[in-house]
């Protein structure tokens, strides 16, 4: 029987998107089927790879050098769901990484429980935009893509909290706040089943940003520390460039994010005319 680190490595090391979501899938369902039988699996130890294995296209470019295009034009669109579908790929990782990289500190069943059905539905998502793609005469690998997704993993390595704080707290917060912008973006074109594709995505994700608030939340009371005071110090430690309104303060609330977390990190302090 595998332990759940173990499923979470073996997603890790596959290379190709669409069997990396397939495995994500079997490994998701075969713990809620244990949950749901009364014997959970056992969560056991594992050693994640440093980097998820990656197919060899799309090519991963420093951010600047990915070429932009406008979303007006159908190429654009296609861009922009191709960097969405990166967007996903990645998340896929990142969750299964959570589930096998702490493995070292004692968390609840619910955690694992979050985490996984995060994993679960990030496969969906790519799998929802790839066929998006695919039906628009593109597919995910051929265009450019942005080589610098990882590193807030890289970068809360060995911090939990500090992971918490940086990849659903404030890089998935960011996707409630553009989702919108999205999804207006494929109705003005017409694009009903990509806008359908989207929406799935826009209120799937309010529950990971959620998951993270709350265990988040929790850590810190575990450990005797403000919540609001640990999450500013965790976010200006690990990421850089502070946060960049307009934001989604209704679904960043429903989300457990009050504003009082994140408007004090806004870009500090840029010199204002």
């Amino acid at each position: 029987m595998q332990t759940l680190a173990e499923m979470a490595v073996e997603v890790l090391r596959c290379a190709d998107g669409r069997a990396k979501t397939a495995l994500s899938h079997r490994h998701a369902a075969a713990w809620f089927a244990a949950r749901a039988s009364g014997q959970p699996l056992p969560i056991g130890r594992a050693s994640p790879p440093d980097f998820p294995a990656r197919p060899a296209k799309p090519d991963l470019l420093p951010p600047r050098d990915v070429p932009r295009r406008r979303p007006g034009s159908a190429q654009g669109r296609i861009a922009l769901l191709h960097a969405v579908a990166h967007i996903e790929l990645n998340a896929v990782d990142l969750h299964w990484d959570i589930l096998a990289r702490f493995t070292d500190q004692p968390m609840p069943l619910g955690f694992y429980d979050d985490w996984v059905k995060a994993a679960d539905e990030e496969s969906r998502h790519f799998n929802l935009i790839s066929d998006r793609l695919e039906a628009l005469g593109s597919h995910y690998g051929a265009l450019a893509a942005h080589a610098g997704m990882w590193k807030a993993a890289e970068d809360t390595v060995a911090d939990l909290k500090g992971r918490l704080a940086v990849v659903p707290m404030v890089l998935e917060a960011r996707g409630l706040d553009v989702t919108p912008g999205m999804i207006e973006v494929f109705s003005r074109a017409g694009d009903s089943e990509t806008r359908a594709a989207l929406e799935v995505i826009y209120a799937e994700e309010v529950g990971h940003v959620a998951y993270g608030s709350k265990w988040f939340n929790w850590l810190c009371g575990r450990e005797g520390l403000d919540p609001k005071e640990a999450f500013h110090d965790l976010v200006r430690l690990y990421f850089h460039g502070g946060l960049k309104p307009p934001f989604n303060e209704e679904k960043r609330a429903e989300a457990g994010l009050p504003p009082d977390f994140y408007w004090p990190l806004v870009e500090a302090q840029a010199p204002r005319d």
